[in-house]
């Protein structure tokens, strides 16, 4: 069994490596495969895994490769967590909306907008390697953000793939944590699109443990961790992902950006020091550094899901999946992120409760903006993407989203050739 790493030089790998190696004794993998268009990082990374898995007694082997077709030759499954124009380009995606007063974010708004761009073709043509050369029905399973638009531009383009997010696995482990029990005892009633969702119930054991977190000195940690009022979760009845604060607190997040408050600036930090700590040869396991980088619990959420569609455990996961009727209000082609069980077969995703209007019709809103644009980013049509920007709660406006477009897309010209492919091409004399 082989299993390919798309963007195997991110600092997330090393995570993703002890997810695997914890997982041989029921996923039984005789070659893991990094691969990277970085070929030092990637030197680095691949350094690291080989003293985790010989730590942890691994088996099978680590390849590390720049060859996209070499490395998802012969693959069951291939994870693909790319970010295409680096961290300099999340930088531009939460500062250049700012100057629109606008909010600036790597996966919601615009410039979540603007990473879709740039993402989609890219991993379309790594989908396109994968059904030539991987084993016949692999799986893809997509944490390239915005996790939801990737997802939906793959399985339009028929591939056989997941999206996959550790929002909820997060606060899975940090609410059994909180009710003093078993995550595997811990159920979400988890629903609404990556990125923008709700959980409306805690179930521990068949008891609903919601109502109890949502009173007193619970209630206002919950509120503090997801950055929303204490009084919008008690209207709602739910948690709401901390991507919400987005939505429900714009202005506030958008003083304090142009105040200077960004995350790309912490995260290019945090890349430079991990990299460091990777490159000493006795370094053999994931630094603590690593959890402020983001991505916590990633190693579970992608092994575990894996492990189920490989071996056909039919384990519980929340993953991003077609719609097909589960979110009543949404059309079937909608990607949704939603509790499933899964096994050989894919995702079953699990009965999902009506949305109240207050989400239904944020969802609905973001669904559309997501449909127009994946357009936008395989046609490169100017007129598609303004709609697009139109449909997104966080722009609406035409006159705002007119100028935003012309700066977003020459911003990043070098990436979004589709757009500017009808432009004439210098005349430059004999």
């Amino acid at each position: 069994m082989k299993i390919t790493v798309v963007g195997g030089g991110s600092t997330y790998t090393p995570e993703l490596i002890e997810g695997f190696a914890r997982r041989a004794d029921v996923l039984p993998v005789d070659e893991l495969v990094l691969h990277d268009i970085d070929a030092q990082r990637l030197e680095v990374i691949g350094g690291l895994a080989r003293r985790i898995l010989a730590r942890h007694g691994f088996p099978g082997r680590l390849t590390t490769t720049t060859d996209l077709a070499l490395a998802v030759d012969g693959a069951a499954a291939v994870l693909v967590q790319l970010r295409v124009g680096g961290q300099a380009a999340r930088l531009v995606d939460e500062t250049l909306p700012n100057r629109f007063g606008l909010l600036g974010q790597e996966t919601t708004g615009p410039g979540g907008f603007a990473k879709a761009l740039r993402t989609v073709p890219v991993v379309l043509d790594i989908a396109e390697e994968v059904r030539r050369r991987a084993q016949p029905g692999a799986w893809i399973v997509d944490f390239t953000n915005p996790v939801g638009i990737v997802t939906r531009a793959l399985l339009d383009a028929g591939h056989r793939a997941v999206g996959l997010c550790n929002v909820a696995i997060k606060f899975q482990r940090q609410l059994a944590d909180r009710l003093g029990t078993d995550p595997d005892r811990v159920r979400l009633g988890h629903a609404g699109l990556n990125h923008l969702s709700w959980i409306r119930s805690v179930t521990v054991d068949g008891v609903d443990r919601l109502p109890e977190l949502l009173s007193g000195d619970a209630l206002d940690e919950l509120a503090a961790q997801v950055r929303v009022p204490a009084g919008a979760l008690r209207d709602l009845g739910a948690i709401p992902s901390y991507y919400l604060h987005y939505f429900y607190c714009t202005q506030d997040e958008v003083r304090a950006q142009q105040a200077g408050s960004h995350r790309a600036e912490q995260v290019l930090t945090i890349e430079r020091e991990l990299l460091t700590l990777y490159a000493d040869p006795s370094l053999d396991r994931k630094p603590d550094l690593l959890e402020r980088r983001g991505g916590a619990h990633y190693s579970e959420a992608a092994a575990a899901l894996v492990t189920s569609l490989l071996t056909g455990d039919g384990a519980h996961h929340y993953v991003n999946v077609r719609n097909d009727g589960v979110l009543s209000g949404l059309p079937d082609e909608a990607v949704v992120e939603v509790a499933a069980d899964v096994d050989t077969a894919g995702p079953h995703p699990l009965p999902v409760p009506p949305l109240p209007p207050e989400m239904l019709g944020l969802v609905q809103a973001v669904t559309a903006y997501e449909t127009l644009t994946v357009e936008a980013a395989l046609t490169g049509d100017r007129t598609v993407a303004r709609r697009a920007l139109m449909a997104n709660p966080l722009v609406r406006e035409w006159a705002v989203a007119d100028g935003l477009l012309d700066a977003l897309l020459e911003a990043n010209r070098p990436h979004l050739p589709r757009f500017f492919a009808s432009e004439p091409s210098e005349v430059v004399d004999a």
